[in-house]
């Protein structure tokens, strides 16, 4: 039987940034991840502080911000691969109204360091903006494809990751006394030939399927994005209009997402297709071709806000409900759900999963 501090079901990036936290803490911890099929890896990895339609900070922004680049920057240099690079990207302005707003947003305290004041004029004959672009600043992207395969890797080497389907009803819970200060350090969690002192589920969609998940608030959503190429473009920039275009470089751009409320499978459709292509043409005027389709099922959650903590025992733990903005709120949210299991500091109640217990 093998002793381990953690047992992490699943890796997307709310599992990746734990399991990060656990490291750097000398925690012991093993994963269990069947596919890597998550929807970290198919998003489009843009980290952006403001919300776009309505030029507003995102929820929680100082904090969120303050960890994130730092956070993704160290963890770069520990698996020694550049998936993360700073990036500019530029809001298409629809109309003079969108113009007048951004340049009063760009003058509030809490977005000045964050919004260009200046009017960009588009001098690019090949994309659709008579009215310009405003200029967002402190944005990088992730790419989670290569990031995901890296840590993955590197929990390979060091047989940390299991590549196996959890077995709910192999697990087994030892329910005495599990609150009481003289058991916290116990090995309560036995699965299979694992003994672990707490679990911690960060399923993503896949929790619905979780039957210690038993809150209903968790709302899964398909997104789907398109990749294509247009040697003509020579976008350097990533763009934001009716959706993103994201350069990936030879060439290559990432269209998207669709926000698909009904479908429950992460299935490309021709549909989600049709409507990506038709959006690009809007933006863009030379040729191009798409190359791939991918998607993914965003965990969402009904007040838009994560979902950390423990629903009943605080050895069994969630991470879940990063929705949209996952990558920039995952560095933070690791951080407060391991201080709450180490260190018994409370989780804020705005995320604390606890809210929806009824």
């Amino acid at each position: 039987m093998k002793e381990v501090d953690y047992i992490i079901v699943g890796l997307g990036i709310a599992g990746i940034t734990f399991c990060e936290r656990l490291r750097r803490e000398g925690k012991r911890f093993v994963v269990f991840e069947p596919s890597l099929a998550s929807a970290t890896k198919v998003s489009g990895g843009v980290v952006n502080p403001v919300v776009l339609k309505r030029f507003t900070p995102i929820w929680n922004l100082p904090q969120f911000h303050e960890e994130a680049f730092p956070f993704y920057s160290e963890l770069s240099k520990h698996l020694q691969v550049s998936f993360l690079e700073r990036m500019p990207l530029q809001r298409v302005f629809n109309k003079v109204q969108e113009q007048n707003d951004w340049l009063v947003a760009s003058d509030k305290s809490n977005l000045s360091f964050f919004l260009s004041p200046e009017l960009i004029k588009n001098t690019n004959p090949l994309i659709e903006a008579p009215f310009g672009f405003g200029a967002v600043k402190e944005v990088f992207k992730i790419d989670t494809a290569l990031l995901m395969e890296a840590y993955s890797e590197n929990l390979t080497q060091k047989d940390q990751l299991i590549a196996e389907k959890f077995d709910y009803d192999a697990l087994q819970l030892d329910q005495k006394g599990e609150d009481s200060s003289n058991t916290e350090e116990a090995h309560a969690i036995q699965y299979k030939n694992y003994k672990a002192k707490r679990i911690v589920f960060s399923e993503g969609a896949a929790a619905v399927h979780n039957p210690y998940f038993s809150v209903d608030c968790l709302i899964p959503k398909k997104g789907e994005y398109i990749i294509f190429k247009a040697p003509q473009l020579r976008l350097k920039s990533i763009l934001k209009g009716s959706i993103f275009i994201i350069p990936l470089g030879n060439d290559r751009y990432k269209a998207g997402a669709t926000f698909d409320h009904q479908e429950t499978k992460p299935d490309i459709t021709q549909e989600g297709k049709a409507q990506l292509v038709a959006s690009v043409r809007k933006l863009i005027h030379c040729p191009f071709e798409v190359l791939d389709q991918i998607a993914g099922m965003r965990p969402t959650v009904k007040d838009r806000r994560p979902l950390l903590g423990s629903i009943s025992s605080k050895k069994m733990l969630f991470f879940n409900g990063l929705g949209t903005r996952g990558l920039g709120m995952a560095p933070l949210l690791s951080k407060q759900l391991f201080d709450f299991a180490e260190h018994n500091i409370p989780l804020p109640e705005e995320v604390n999963i606890k809210r929806f217990v009824k």
